[in-house]
């Protein structure tokens, strides 16, 4: 048994993957080195990871000085959460109606949603930005939350999803005189947690680090998610101050891993239960 857990195909792996796991830490650990540096030691000769005196604290005091750090992370919690509820709210009453329920032409509206996984933001980037020109949207939660309100692949997730549960499950809820919107949230949406979990890291993820949208309808920093308010920090206030960057790109990213960490288990469930393995 020893030997065979020692094997070389087995050292193999493990050494493949401890290679691939120190690629992924490299940036975060470089980052955390650089955000515990004083500005003098950043730019020095020398390349060492672990800084000679540290200025974390000096740095994430800059961080939440120079620009309204909280007010920042408020907005990214308001948007990705407005975002993730509307999405859930949309996606799952339409991919129950097209796995478990008799539609007409179901197999065209599952052509259309995985032709909707085609289309990317940048492609209707430009007549949104007009649509809510018009109608005066521009710097406000509205103009962030709305275009990505329908989610083709949270419909497609939980499609997948409910195409495994029981059809005898349903039945038995039907029978206890269960009409579809009550056997939906009595009997569908508990079931559905794991898919709802990985999804919602999913969709959160995606949209507390997204830079493209924000900061083309945003220009007021009342308004201004995450990863813009780290824009207009190195714009306005750091300059060359990495140490300071770093540290406020530390604070930012933090919530996200701290969020994974805690869901991993239901994230690698969900995955696992809706067919989407890598």
């Amino acid at each position: 048994m020893r030997a065979a857990s020692l094997s070389p195909a087995r050292v193999l792996r493990l050494s493949l993957l401890v290679l691939g796991a120190f690629v992924m830490l490299a940036p975060y650990l470089w980052m955390l080195s650089v955000a515990a540096k004083g500005q003098a030691e950043v730019f020095s000769a020398t390349l060492s990871l672990w800084p000679s005196e540290f200025h974390l604290l000096e740095n994430l005091t800059k961080a939440f000085t120079r620009v309204p750090m909280g007010w920042l992370l408020l907005n990214g919690v308001i948007v990705c959460g407005l975002i993730l509820l509307i999405q859930v709210a949309v996606a799952i009453p339409c991919a129950y109606a097209m796995a478990k329920l008799p539609l007409p032409g179901a197999k065209l509206l599952m052509g259309m949603v995985m032709l909707g996984l085609l289309v990317p933001i940048h492609a209707t980037a430009l007549p949104l930005y007009v649509a809510f020109d018009k109608a005066a949207l521009l710097n406000s939660y509205t103009a962030m939350v709305a275009p990505f309100s329908i989610s083709v692949f949270g419909i497609f997730l939980f499609l997948q999803f409910f195409k495994g549960l029981p059809d005898d499950l349903l039945d038995a809820g039907r029978l206890d005189g269960m009409g579809e919107v009550s056997l939906l949230l009595r009997v569908v949406l508990p079931n559905a947690w794991p898919a709802v979990t990985a999804f919602s890291i999913f969709s959160v993820v995606a949209h507390w680090n997204d830079l493209f949208w924000p900061l083309i309808v945003v220009s007021d920093t009342q308004y201004a998610t995450p990863p813009l308010g780290l824009l207009f920090f190195r714009a306005a206030e750091a300059g060359d101050d990495y140490g300071a960057l770093m540290a406020a790109t530390l604070v930012v990213t933090l919530p996200l891993v701290a969020g994974f960490l805690l869901a991993q288990k239901h994230f690698v469930e969900g995955i696992t239960m809706t067919g989407l393995k890598g």
